[in-house]
């Protein structure tokens, strides 16, 4: 496989013609079709779908959980088709999952996180104090010492994303992270990713199917059948009902809202993407 030249260009993940299939390598069922995806320094952004897009196995591809098949893939200044960077890679990425207890290989917190820590030879006289800081990070000051089955789906979470940001990864990862967890929890967690990113600077490649949390974001990739059909601003993409159609996503309430309005006569200056902004909309044209 051809090594994919290393630029400094300010981009951290770089996919050209990307396939992937889980059958074999020359399979014509692909999940992943010819993916062409790029993604600079400190972005935020949101691979969105619904099951079966290919979303999750493209964030399998970036972190090397996944071989690289067809195309090529740069993560970090690594090249993915080099089996030597694997680990590499993997440091550079740290992925969060769905189930947050399949992350947890101990029954305190604090040696949950101490594992990656020690597994890269990090300083045994540094970790408890690299412990309490990501600790701080995620909102769990002074969880050293709890059982992490104890604890809420919110606070199991931010303590598995504790233990993944403890050897300081450039990318943070979240596969359907907040899927299993109720609105308390879903807010805990999206709040924690918010500040990681705007304060701690972290690229976050966030895989949801959740319209509303695709938001938050500072792109939208929209997928559907292994393709990447739609890419930009969450504006740009969320506010389209019927592109949203086509890979079996909803649009956000308030453009649904919008639209209802607009049908009825009442017709506000531009589509919402949120319910303060089309309140603030009709406060505005009363």
């Amino acid at each position: 496989m051809q090594q994919m030249e290393v630029k400094d260009n300010g981009l951290i993940i770089e996919a050209e013609s990307l396939s992937f299939s889980y059958e074999h390598q020359e399979s014509l069922n692909l999940t992943l079709n010819d993916i062409n995806f790029k993604v600079e320094k400190g972005e935020f952004i949101a691979l969105l779908g619904a099951n079966g897009s290919g979303k999750s196995t493209l964030a399998r591809q970036i972190n090397a959980l996944l071989p690289l098949q067809r195309g090529k893939l740069l993560v970090n200044g690594f090249d993915a088709g080099i089996e030597t960077n694997m680990r590499d890679i993997r440091r550079a990425c740290g992925m969060v999952f769905q189930n947050p207890d399949n992350q947890f290989v101990s029954s305190l917190v604090e040696e949950d996180i101490a594992f990656g820590l020690q597994n890269y030879d990090y300083p045994q006289a540094e970790i408890s104090s690299r412990v309490a800081q990501v600790l701080e990070m995620v909102g769990l000051p002074g969880f050293e010492q709890r059982n992490p089955g104890f604890l809420s789906g919110g606070q199991k979470q931010r303590a598995a994303i504790a233990g993944v940001l403890a050897v300081d990864p450039d990318i943070l990862i979240l596969d359907e992270a907040t899927s299993m967890l109720d609105s308390e929890g879903r807010k805990e967690v999206l709040e924690t990713v918010q500040r990681l990113h705007r304060e701690h600077h972290k690229t976050v490649v966030m895989i949801t199917h959740y319209v509303e949390e695709a938001i938050l974001a500072d792109r939208v990739c929209l997928l559907s059948a292994g393709r990447i059909i739609a890419d930009g601003s969450p504006r740009e993409i969320l506010t389209q009902p019927a592109l949203l159609d086509q890979t079996q996503l909803t649009a956000p309430f308030a453009v649904r809202l919008f639209f209802e309005l607009a049908n009825k006569g009442v017709n506000l200056p531009e589509i919402p993407l949120t319910t303060n902004e089309i309140v603030r909309q009709l406060c505005q044209s009363k």
